[in-house]
């Protein structure tokens, strides 16, 4: 019965996101309480999945906030500007070289292990460049969502680390065999990005009824050479530029280094660059003003995320649907169920957290799998490389969420522009993995 209402819950939220029809506070909230109640839970009792869940959140909602904060004050000072000027002057508006890029910077961003510094490294950069370019935010954001998703099979990311500690294995060992599925992952993600950003070209230019491609593309650089002319000039801060770039390159330093809470850093960056770039009480509380709504409606989009995976993580729904998952299958799969499951690893996403993925269905599997001689390690290869593409296009990852409101866009458009694209390209390289002997049956 926990299974059960935990699918509707779960098909209930992602269909009204897709479908666009309610905003993500109303459904992450009113959906899993509704659902708890059916399962038999009191008020008490979710008010304790509740606080549960936000703890587990809190700290991103902190980062967050002072995160729309800090980068909001970089791109009013301009700090970005020269950078998306020289890209566009080198690229020379070239869409697919932007694309590809996208992917390289993604990658080096992903380093240290965490998908939200790196889209709040990527996202601030690009954004500005791809709107300039008319290019599909959506696109920015498959793009760094799977480049990430490959550099994160990194020993200090999530993922392994959680098999790892269900197989009782070494981590580094478990990572050595897929440094290999990790390069031939990207190198495939660059082939990709170069494809899909002829693909955006096209679409940029039929939207360019009248005069060439080049033409519309000299006439949005000059527009962001002219911006001199528009109100945002008086934001601008040229003679600050290598004070607050030195200032970014310390704030992102910090985040790749791990050392220090990534909110904190954040916090402390903001307060630095505020006094420093905007000196007036009144200009300061006009800049936080401005970026005020942002900073607090995807806060409490992750605050609503966190009781959403609050009370299906203390009710035991997402336990329960990774046991039962494997109950209901014919004998006749089960010595291929690794296999099956890592081909649906990216559905999966949209069912299970990361947390029920590894430590509910991985031990399930793994049991019931290794029984036939697979061995272990196979099995995991088979789960992380099948599932891991779909990270970002989780309902259940915060740092989607996270980036979701940098690029200011839906989760339900996300799904649709994402989701079978990512799941392509899990496919291809599981197929990949298989063929170069990480994954056995």
């Amino acid at each position: 019965m926990l299974s059960i209402i935990g699918l509707l819950t779960i098909f209930i939220i992602v269909a009204l996101l897709i479908s666009g029809r309610i905003t993500p506070i109303v459904g992450l909230v009113i959906v899993p309480i509704f659902g708890a109640f059916f399962a038999g839970f009191n008020f008490k009792e979710i008010g304790e999945f509740f606080n549960s869940g936000i703890e587990s959140v809190i700290s991103v909602v902190i980062m967050f906030i002072f995160a729309i904060l800090f980068f909001g004050i970089m791109q009013d000072a301009g700090v970005f500007n020269p950078l998306i000027n020289t890209m566009i002057k080198i690229s020379r508006g070239n869409v697919v070289a932007v694309a590809m890029a996208t992917v390289v910077i993604a990658a080096i961003a992903q380093l240290d292990g965490s998908g939200a510094s790196t889209f709040l490294i990527t996202i601030p950069a690009l954004l500005p460049l791809y709107k300039r370019l008319k290019m599909s935010p959506y696109l920015l954001l498959l793009l760094v969502g799977i480049s990430a998703s490959i550099v994160n099979m990194v020993p200090w990311g999530g993922p392994l680390g959680r098999a790892a500690a269900v197989l009782g294995v070494d981590v580094t060992e478990l990572w050595r065999p897929l440094i290999k599925i990790q390069i031939v992952g990207l190198l495939l993600l660059i082939a990709f990005a170069f494809i899909l950003g002829l693909r955006e070209k096209r679409i940029i230019a039929r939207k360019f009824a009248s005069g060439s491609f080049e033409d519309e593309l000299d006439e949005i650089s000059e527009e962001g050479e002219q911006k001199a002319g528009s109100e945002d000039v008086l934001l601008l801060r040229p003679k600050m530029l290598w004070i607050n770039v030195i200032i970014a390159l310390s704030v992102i330093g910090l985040l790749v280094w791990g050392k220090v809470p990534a909110g904190f850093i954040f916090m402390v960056g903001f307060s630095i660059a505020l006094p420093l770039n905007y000196r007036t009480v009144n200009e300061q509380m006009d800049r936080i003003k401005a970026h005020a709504p942002n900073a607090l409606l995807m806060a409490a989009i992750i605050l609503a995320a966190g009781s959403f995976l609050g009370i299906l993580n203390g009710a035991n729904m997402l336990d329960s649907i990774a046991t039962d998952l494997v109950k209901v299958l014919p004998a006749i799969i089960v010595p291929y169920l690794h296999i099956i499951i890592g081909l649906f690893g990216v559905p999966f996403d949209l069912l299970l957290s990361t947390d029920a993925y590894y430590f509910a269905l991985l031990p399930i599997v793994e049991q019931v799998v290794s029984s036939f001689g697979v061995p272990s390690i196979s099995i995991a290869y088979a789960l992380i490389v099948g599932n891991i593409i779909g990270t970002f296009v989780s309902p259940f990852s915060p740092a989607l969420w996270l980036a979701l409101g940098l690029a200011g866009l839906e989760m339900g458009k996300h799904i649709r522009y994402s989701f079978l694209i990512m799941w392509g390209f899990s496919i291809v390289l599981f197929l990949i993995t298989i063929a170069m002997g990480v994954i056995t049956f």
